[in-house]
């Protein structure tokens, strides 16, 4: 029997008591709930009039084609095509996802992209407007009045300030500034006649056991080399001028990088504190001197790009006031800068010189300078008329570093055939230390603040024992070369001479520290320690 609605066997049968009729009951359910009649006769209908029909299970014939076996094997050929259709539609939307995501990757990368480059044209931007900012022209000072301030190291009307023959007019060195530099000599002076040797002093026995602590990489490996170095003694800061065209500003007490002084775009030459005024100088092969102020932050800024020079600065000196500096330079002049509003006050020209200067110092009492010229030459300048009153000769190549010791009377000139002693009353030369072989130049020589040993840099560290112009100075210390380069750069006393700073290629070395021992015992001797 088949159902009146489907015409195929019910699974549950059911039959109208109106009609007889036989239906599956949920198809006639569904009818009665939707019409409330009879699908056949149009009737009213209702469930009570539906009575079940029990019989016994019921077995669904197979269809047709399952009946023979040449109908299933037709059946499982068009299961086999539309299984292959379906797996052909989705490769081929695997295909067309596979292509959009590609497409959607090359954009993102392109969107990184221009936003890196946007990012990065905008920090060079604010980079230049904070410089910009920094070098903004600043009130001239009075003895200034009549100058406009500097912004790039050049005076804003520039123009104006060019005198006959096209040389830039200078605004002079002021009577003002001149008392003042006078009586700061007079001061020291008198200050120096009661000079004594202090207490802390590390003592000759302590020197004698120089040995190495610590080494500090501070500058590229790409780029090595570390051209000069200056010690802030109040806070035992070391700075350091590298050949990768930066300064280094080095902790040594907790040995940490302090600041990384990038600006330059050729290799810094000198580097000097002016620790007072938390203000720091460095001199460059770019022709350049940057003057860096420290902020509050602890970082250091630049004030000033000085553009004076026409050649490569080979040396930075700041005067006993901390007010003034010099720079000195190939083009064979040397300026005097007020520092304050970093302006070159007078430039001075040496027509004997035709190779260019190499080196400055300061004497301590600031009126005389010293300068070293790549002629061999050491020339001492009257700092109050600009004249040069005395020339030192004897030495070969270039003079690469000169130093006053404190007693007044004492110069040290660093040359390739080693260090000359110079006597300033008797202006002669009384000592020659020939320390290394021909090809082997003496790059560095440095007083410490008491005046009681001098230290020499060339293949080796050596420390000496200061004496008189008759006494013998004798060698303390040696200390080898640990770069293995056979080159020391430079050297520098630190504090009481209890450390001394040297440099070898792109590395600081620390050589000196306290001799436990002795500390132990109770004595105030200490052991050096060497960077």
């Amino acid at each position: 029997m088949n159902c009146s609605i489907s015409g195929e066997v019910p699974e549950e049968p059911v039959v109208s008591i109106k009609s007889g009729l036989l239906y599956e009951k949920r198809l006639i359910e569904r009818h009665i709930s939707d019409y409330g009649k009879c699908p056949v006769t149009g009737e009213e209908l209702t469930m009570g009039d539906i009575v079940p029909v029990k019989t016994g299970k019921i077995v669904k014939p197979r269809s047709l084609t399952a009946a023979s076996i040449p109908g299933m094997l037709g059946m499982f050929q068009n299961e086999w095509d539309a299984l292959m259709l379906s797996n052909f539609a989705l490769e081929q939307q695997l295909h067309t996802a596979r292509q959009e995501l590609s497409h959607a990757l090359y954009q993102h990368d392109a969107a990184c992209r221009v936003i890196a480059r946007l990012k990065k044209e905008r920090d060079e931007a604010r980079s230049l407007l904070a410089q910009a900012e920094r070098q903004a022209p600043l009130p001239a000072s009075a003895t200034t009045a009549n100058v406009s301030a500097l912004s790039n190291g050049k005076r804003a009307a520039e123009s104006e300030d060019v005198g006959p023959g096209g040389k830039r007019m200078r605004p002079g060195v002021s009577d003002s500034i001149i008392a003042e530099l006078t009586e700061c000599n007079a001061s020291l002076s008198q200050q120096r006649k009661k000079r004594q040797i202090p207490p802390t002093l590390a003592p000759i026995d302590a020197l004698e056991r120089y040995t190495q602590l610590s080494s500090h990489p501070l500058h590229k490996t790409n780029k090595p080399g570390i051209t000069s170095i200056d010690i802030n003694l109040s806070k035992d800061i070391v700075a350091t001028g590298g050949v990768d065209s930066n300064a280094v500003l080095f902790n040594r007490t907790s040995g940490e990088i302090l600041s990384t002084l990038s600006g330059h775009s050729k290799k810094v030459t000198s580097v000097k504190f002016v620790a007072p005024n938390d203000v720091f100088l460095s001199g460059s092969a770019d022709k350049t001197v940057r003057i860096w102020q420290r902020s509050e932050e602890g970082n250091y800024d630049c004030r000033h790009i000085l553009k004076d020079h026409t050649a490569e600065v080979q040396a930075v000196t700041v005067h006993a006031t901390n007010n003034y500096f010099v720079t000195a330079s190939l083009d064979t002049t040397w300026c005097f800068y007020d520092l304050s509003a970093g302006l070159c006050l007078t430039q001075v020209e040496d027509p004997s010189n035709s190779m260019g200067y190499t080196s400055a110092a300061f004497h301590p009492d600031g009126l005389i300078l010293g300068t070293g010229t790549n002629g061999a030459t050491v020339r001492i300048w009257d700092v109050k008329s600009r004249g040069n009153v005395a020339n030192f000769d004897g030495h070969t190549g270039a003079v690469t570093a000169i130093s006053f010791s404190e007693n007044g009377y004492f110069l040290a000139t660093a040359a390739h055939d080693g260090v000359k002693l110079w006597d300033l009353r008797k202006l002669k030369n009384f000592r020659s230390f020939e320390l290394y072989d021909q090809d082997t130049p003496t790059n560095s020589v440095d007083f410490d603040h008491s005046g009681s040993y001098l230290a020499i840099a060339g293949s080796d560290i050596r420390v000496y024992q200061v004496g008189s112009v008759k006494a013998e100075w004798n060698c303390i210390k040696t200390l080898p070369d640990l770069s293995g380069t056979g080159r020391a750069t430079s050297v520098k006393f630190g504090p009481d001479a209890r450390t001394i700073k040297g440099s070898l290629l792109f590395v600081i070395y620390v050589l000196w520290k306290v001799d436990q021992r002795i500390q132990k015992h109770g004595s105030h001797r200490r052991q050096p320690n060497i960077c």
